[in-house]
């Protein structure tokens, strides 16, 4: 298959640079919210109170160490979770804010060879960062009430823990993630086409850790997300997707189409899941959106009691 072109730098930055570590409608149905607004600004989100403290934990997994984050609170447990290549600093400008709006224990924490967490050798599999949040939580006393937040590649581990522990998990915000419906065989081989230039470039300094990542799920991508495609989640967890108007093949038509065409199909898969347009965001919704992504934390947080 050719290989197909971006219309300039920084979508090609964001293709490579994304879509291989994290890697879905259209046409939004009915159960989307069309709202219009615009990328937050700061006059937008309200001004963030007092930082909330919190507490570093370094926990073992397997003969390597962890590193999360807690910001201590009551109610459901939020459990943050970054795309790829991202740490937990990801989120440091959501946590205050979050927090004071709906008092929860707040969890951060950094995966295999990210921030402050110890690198494992060898291909990236999912079923090894499930194993890890599991410990992370497990260690920590959360036994019950999970949110999980996570964004781009984080919905992959988000699916697989979510369908092994369904008696743990309260909902989910899966925020332009990954999800099962992108995957079909055309789709992995595009992403792999685009992404190879990426991925040579980072053999050549293999020991930053973005680039080792994407080495490392370089390896196992293809297997990984043909399994991938066929997991379904639980329909007793109810999820929102946030998906953003940009998606992270800005600079592709034609694959931003497929990527909003999964997260519409993955809604309309099972009961309890809605659909929401991060309108005028880049895959960067986190970022671009901060008031909406707390906004919809807050509706689950509620959910859950």
């Amino acid at each position: 298959m050719a290989r197909f072109r971006l219309t300039d730098r920084r979508a090609h930055r964001a293709m490579s640079g994304i879509a291989l570590l994290a890697l879905a409608a259209g046409a939004l149905t009915a159960c989307g919210d069309e709202r219009a607004a615009p990328p937050d600004s700061a006059a937008s989100v309200p001004a963030a109170p007092q930082a909330a403290t919190s507490t570093p934990h370094l926990i073992d997994n397997g003969g390597h160490r962890l590193a999360f984050h807690v910001t201590e609170g009551r109610g459901p447990t939020v459990v943050l979770d970054a795309g790829g290549g991202e740490d937990s600093s990801y989120w440091k400008d959501l946590v205050t804010e979050l927090h004071a709006r709906t008092g929860s224990e707040i969890i951060t924490y950094d995966r295999a060879g990210l921030g402050r967490s110890e690198k494992v050798a060898g291909p990236w599999k999912v079923e090894n960062a499930v194993s890890d949040l599991r410990a992370g939580l497990r260690e920590l006393g959360v036994t019950e009430d999970v949110i999980l937040v996570s964004h781009s590649q984080a919905g992959e581990i988000a699916t697989y823990f979510t369908k092994e522990n369904p008696e743990l998990v309260s909902g989910s915000v899966l925020v332009d993630a990954s999800l099962p419906p992108l995957y079909t065989d055309d789709q992995i081989a595009r992403v792999v086409a685009a992404n190879q230039p990426a991925v040579d470039a980072a053999k050549k300094d293999p020991s930053a850790p973005r680039n080792s990542q994407l080495i490392s799920t370089a390896e196992s991508y293809v297997p990984m997300h043909r399994a991938y495609h066929q997991v379904s989640w639980p329909d007793t967890v109810p999820a929102t997707v946030i998906v953003s108007e940009k998606t992270p093949f800005d600079g592709s038509p034609e694959d931003a189409r497929r990527w909003r065409d999964a997260a519409s199909s993955f809604v309309r898969q099972g009961p309890d899941r809605t659909l929401v347009t991060a309108r005028g965001s880049s895959h960067d919704v986190p970022k671009d959106r901060p008031g909406l992504v707390i906004e919809e934390i807050e509706k689950m947080v509620a959910a859950a009691g």
